[in-house]
């Protein structure tokens, strides 16, 4: 199993130094192939390769104008032609968007391929440094001089903290013993989890908590002068606090998807179609804050590797409008109704506990016939066939002609 640790990275001014050029280096070369690949798909109407890509890196080293390129490492440049590669692969397939240019303002990085570092008991030698790269192990439990990495990319973000991370081969970890639980879980905004047995997750709103302190730094921003010095340090406020918000997030969602994992069998979610649903002026800003879709992608190889089962149930399932004492189902149900009763057998329903009840029906149902499971160690899903209701006919049949 591949798996990444990330760490905080402490570089002295010279590694700094060398480092800033590697990520404007690779920032050029990732722009002006990407700029190529485009006009000459426009003129030509030709698709590029990667081996073509690194011919016209070559191409460009041996101009005058970018003959600089040749003072820093040359893996992280060819990486980037590869992530650029993989990028149109995706875009193609119609898994990911069109490449877009990228900004200096921004997220920097560089990969190292094994040919482009050293790593000896627990120390790493980049490319170009004499000296080792500084870096916070945050995992007592793993001796870093044991581990392999077979990549290495160095990121600064746009506040200014350096991070590495480790791509290395783990064994697979030992599923969790058995909890006995089973659980569906509605996602929402009031609420940001509700479960089937009636725990309700608070939602913590980052965002909003911060949103005024954000609105601040963005003002100030906004009335400095382009290029001076205050604005960059305006600018990293900026990032800080965003910085914060997307943490504090990814803590909540983790903690979280942790504590559902391990303490259930099988999980039932429900397919929500979140690029859609952010479509809505008025909740755009809440969706977003919640943060479903990293919730989700968690609970999949959190569940993977524990070896418990999740269920994805359809997306246009009426979970919060059936009944789940009787089976009936509302005509229609307004988002501010929170509790409802139901006309068939009066039982009184908790919008939401009611949903994560009906989820969670779904996914036993599901799991009966074996079909939209999701097993661990696969992100395979098997649909049910379609089977037609067959009419019973009450009584004795009555043999026909010829029988």
């Amino acid at each position: 199993m591949r798996t990444a640790y990330k760490c905080r990275a402490y570089p002295d001014p010279e590694q700094a130094s060398v480092l800033n050029r590697t990520f404007g280096c690779v920032r050029v070369v990732w722009n002006r192939t990407l700029a190529w690949r485009q006009d000459r798909y426009r003129t030509e109407q030709a698709s590029t390769s990667y081996a073509q890509a690194s011919a016209y890196l070559t191409a460009l080293k041996a101009t005058d104008d970018l003959g600089w390129l040749t003072e820093v490492s040359s893996v992280p440049l060819q990486q980037a032609l590869r992530h650029q590669q993989a990028a149109f692969a995706g875009f193609f397939a119609g898994r990911a968007r069109c490449p877009r240019y990228k900004s200096r303002g921004g997220r920097q990085c560089a990969e190292y391929t094994r040919s482009g570092f050293r790593y000896r008991d627990g120390q790493l030698f980049l490319a170009k440094m004499s000296t080792p790269l500084a870096f916070a192990w945050s995992w007592p439990h793993i001796d870093p001089a044991s581990i392999e990495p077979s990549t290495v990319t160095v990121s600064r973000d746009p506040c200014g903290r350096w991070y590495v991370s480790f791509a290395v081969e783990v064994p697979e970890p030992a599923p969790l013993p058995a909890a006995g639980a089973v659980v569906g879980v509605d996602l929402g905004i009031t609420d940001f989890a509700v479960t089937s047995d009636g725990h309700k997750i608070a939602n913590p709103r980052r965002l909003a908590r911060r949103e005024r302190s954000l609105a601040r730094y963005q003002r100030r921003l906004a009335r400095c002068q382009q290029g001076s010095a205050n604005r960059a340090k305006a600018r990293a406020k900026v990032a800080r606090a965003h910085r914060k918000v997307r943490a504090s997030r990814a803590d909540f969602l983790h903690r979280t998807s942790a504590r559902l994992v391990r303490d259930h069998d099988l999980l039932v979610i429900e397919d929500l179609a979140v690029k859609n649903m952010v479509r809505n002026r008025p909740l755009a800003k809440a969706i977003s804050d919640c943060g479903w879709g990293e919730f989700r992608r968690q609970l999949e190889y959190k569940a993977a590797r524990a070896g418990r089962r999740l269920i994805v149930t359809g997306r246009f399932f009426p979970s919060s409008k059936t009944c789940s004492a009787c089976g009936h189902q509302l005509t229609e149900l307004p988002l501010s109704t929170r509790t409802w009763h139901c006309p068939s057998c009066g039982t009184r329903h908790d919008r939401d506990v009611n949903a994560a009840k009906n989820i969670l029906a779904a996914g036993l149902a599901v799991t009966a016939c074996g079909a939209d499971v999701r097993h661990p160690g696969t992100s395979r899903v098997r649909s049910a066939v379609k089977q037609e209701p067959r009419p019973v006919r009450a009584g004795i049949p009555v043999p026909q002609d010829g029988e």
